[in-house]
């Protein structure tokens, strides 16, 4: 597609929010990210209750692999980290017209590979479910999650819409309806969950899929539309800019397939451990992405255009000086939620699960997953963080070598580690690996523009100090939480005010000892708090 904007000034509006800091950027994403992160965990209440761990709902989970893997390697791969350094560019320089050409060619060549890819799929749903994704699954279930796959082929066509619109928002510092945009897919799967999963089964949660993807791409034009642009089908091979982002994109098809890959490894020997094995993983799985999402997603998405216009113009320093604070802001968070998630993971579930279809068996399943996710937290977060640094400096390689490392590892620690810890072992041997990933990336980083400082290494370490008096604190408070959230004594509001309480205390534990050690970035707060409140004291 080629497309021209209709009013050419129009288009310079997001220059004006390039004033604009990262740390309100980040705000305003965080907000919406915690709205939409509620959501999903609503959906998710919503889908235990209907499901549980049934074999129809892993059926369902085991159906989503690869349509997120058409997804992820496609159309994220394409307007993620190769299109908006080439794009953002083009802006950047006031080559209005240019950028967005590339963005109508880009999006064509996408959409045209994802529609044979599509099509293929259709063909090869059956096998690929029996042979790759899920062979441990009983025929029924084999065959409910074939047609439930092809079904879902149209969620990544809403979705990579959606992605492609995104990344041109993103690329104008426009993060506020990207970050929207999820929410209305929560909706839609809320809506398949409650109207139409009473009676479609698991079919109706598969339709608020697509209804909820149609959303998230349909908010997003709407946006780009409005500010005068339209779209005109380019399939030029000439478009300037457009073999820039072809360099940048096959080493980041590559990674998006190797993340997507690791959850295909995870689904396939999940699949042979036992029923409920496959949608307590995925469970898990949720309840981590909820601190990811919020934190590591939201700051990761602000500073990565910030970081590629700061490569742009050799401004390695200031490009040093956001991730590295970033990576402390990120740490100072994430470290004391892996402990939460780790420490109080029974009583979590059970609060949140832990009724009608979803029994106290269920609620074991998912804490044991739940524990060896919430290891590799902190790993996950640096890693999104770091990542995003090598796509700013244009440097797609590096990341998709750790990634194949990380597969390769993953393989053979699943195999090691599932018949010892069964599930769980396949939870352990993500963190694991994404721990190795991290290490790997940050060598490289080191190597490339030199270190972080000592600054970030002192405030990591009080920070995993504070975090450790967090946990001897939790771990001792979550024997007894745990008898008072079962949900066999009944559910009432003294359950869950002694859930609340514990949270908060616990929390208020770290803050203090955050605040004894002088960790920067709490300390970063209180002098905000104190500038703008002239009668608070620290």
């Amino acid at each position: 597609m080629t497309t021209v904007p209709r009013r050419p000034r129009r288009l310079t509006v997001a220059q004006a929010t390039r004033g604009r800091s990262v740390a309100a950027n980040a705000t305003i994403v965080a907000a919406a990210f915690v709205a939409s992160r509620v959501l999903g965990m609503l959906r998710e209440i919503l889908i235990a209750r209907q499901f549980g761990t049934s074999p129809s709902y892993d059926a369902y989970v085991a159906a989503f692999r690869i349509p997120d893997l058409l997804f992820l390697v496609v159309m994220s791969g394409a307007f993620g980290a190769a299109f908006i350094p080439v794009f953002g560019g083009f802006l950047s320089r006031g080559e209005e017209a240019r950028a967005w050409r590339l963005a109508s060619a880009v999006l064509t060549y996408t959409l045209v590979a994802l529609a044979a890819m599509t099509v293929l799929v259709l063909i090869l749903a059956g096998p690929l479910m029996r042979w790759i994704v899920a062979p441990g699954l009983e025929p029924p279930q084999q065959e409910l999650a074939t047609n439930l796959t092809r079904l879902l082929l149209l969620s990544p066509l809403f979705l990579g819409l959606g992605a492609a619109a995104k990344g041109m928002l993103e690329a104008q510092d426009l993060f506020t309806l990207p970050a929207i945009a999820p929410i209305l897919y929560n909706l839609g799967i809320i809506f398949g969950a409650v109207a139409l999963a009473p009676q479609m089964g698991v079919y109706g949660l598969a339709v608020g899929v697509i209804a909820g993807a149609l959303g998230h791409a349909g908010l997003q034009f709407v946006e780009l539309i409005r500010r005068g642009m339209r779209f005109r089908p380019s399939l030029s091979r000439r478009t300037e800019g457009l073999r820039e982002v072809a360099r940048l994109m096959a080493p980041r098809l590559i990674g998006q397939a190797a993340f997507q890959v690791n959850f295909i490894v995870m689904t396939n020997f999940a699949s042979r451990l036992g029923e409920s094995r496959v949608s307590s993983m995925n469970y898990a799985y949720q309840l981590f992405m909820l601190p990811h999402g919020v934190l590591a997603l939201s700051l990761s998405t602000v500073i990565f255009p910030t970081m590629a216009r700061q490569f742009e113009l050799r401004e390695l320093g200031q490009l040093k000086h956001t991730l590295g604070r970033a990576l402390g802001s990120l740490l100072f968070l994430t470290l004391p939620a892996a402990v939460g998630l780790f420490a109080f993971r029974v009583s979590i579930i059970q609060v949140l699960f832990q009724f009608g279809s979803f029994s106290a068996e269920s609620t074991q399943l998912v804490a044991v997953a739940l524990a060896y996710f919430a290891l590799g937290l902190a790993a996950f977060a640096v890693v999104e963080a770091v990542t995003r640094a090598f796509y700013a400096m244009h440097d797609t390689t590096t990341p998709v070598v750790a990634a194949i490392v990380t597969i390769v590892a993953n393989i053979a620690l699943s195999w090691l580690l599932a018949p010892r810890l069964g599930h769980g072992g396949l939870a352990l041997s993500i963190s694991i690996t994404t721990t190795i990933e991290m290490l790997i990336l940050l060598a490289v980083l080191y190597r490339r523009i030199g270190g972080l400082g000592w600054t970030l290494l002192i405030s990591v370490a009080r920070t995993a100090l504070a975090s450790s008096i967090m946990g001897v604190v939790g771990l001792w408070l979550a024997g007894p939480l745990t008898q008072v959230t079962d949900p066999s004594h009944g559910r009432s509001f003294t359950m869950l005010a002694a859930f609340a309480v514990t949270l908060a205390a616990t929390g208020a534990v770290y803050l203090t000892a955050a605040y004894y050690l002088r960790a920067p970035e709490l300390q970063q707060v209180l002098t905000r708090v104190s500038a703008r409140l002239p009668g608070f004291r620290r």
